[in-house]
């Protein structure tokens, strides 16, 4: 395997309720536009906003794939930034999707831990990208919002031992146009592989140091 081409899967949502054209799914067509190099072998989805949909999608996704990062792309109505979040949750799914249906158990995977948390460090990650100039304003949460956003983003933190990333992006319009958006997410993974590549080192530094 060539590891200097690594694995980027990057999704975003469908249109549920009033938003009949999803940012999120817009910012990662950006992005897809933009690329993130040749180094990077990027493939994007587009997710239905359906419980069901997303216990079977997600772990495919990992599975057929084997990516060395998924960053999941989600619309907050109440955003005027673009959020970087640190954690899922694993209880309070009782808003239905588009399908009218929400998890039985109102979780996502029974008998998991009731939060988890991203090993990127979405600080670091957020200082980053506000230092780049590209005039978005990003921030940092730890409430995904207990709907499909959340949701997916505890699956995919469950499945890759912390090894995703969720990104909330406004409204279109809200302020930022989709090309703004598309820029802003090409940086924050562009920024979140780096921090990858750094921590890599370290570890692997100091597993020479240690024989």
């Amino acid at each position: 395997m060539d590891n200097r081409k690594r694995t980027v899967v990057v999704t975003g949502f469908g249109p549920f309720g009033g938003h009949t054209v999803n940012a999120s799914w817009v910012a990662v067509q950006e992005l897809q536009k933009l690329g993130l190099g040749g180094e990077v072998d990027l493939h994007v989805y587009e997710v239905p906003v359906e419980y069901n949909t997303v216990q079977t999608l997600v772990p495919a996704l990992w599975k057929q794939y084997h990516p060395l990062l998924v960053i999941h792309v989600g619309v907050s109505e109440s955003a005027s930034t673009v959020t970087l979040e640190k954690c899922g949750r694993n209880h309070g799914y009782r808003v239905r999707d588009n399908s009218g249906l929400c998890p039985d158990a109102h979780c996502c995977i029974a008998g998991g831990p009731d939060c988890i948390h991203s090993v990127i460090d979405m600080e670091s990650v957020c200082k980053r990208v506000s230092a780049s100039g590209l005039g978005v304003t990003v921030s940092v949460s730890k409430d995904a919002g207990r709907y499909l956003c959340d949701f997916t983003y505890y699956t995919s933190l469950y499945l890759s031992h912390g090894r995703s990333a969720f990104v909330h992006v406004p409204p279109l319009g809200k302020p930022y146009n989709g090309e703004a958006l598309g820029l802003a997410l090409r940086a924050i993974v562009q920024n979140i592989l780096e921090l990858l590549d750094e921590r890599e080192e370290i570890h692997c530094k100091q597993h020479l140091l240690s024989h």
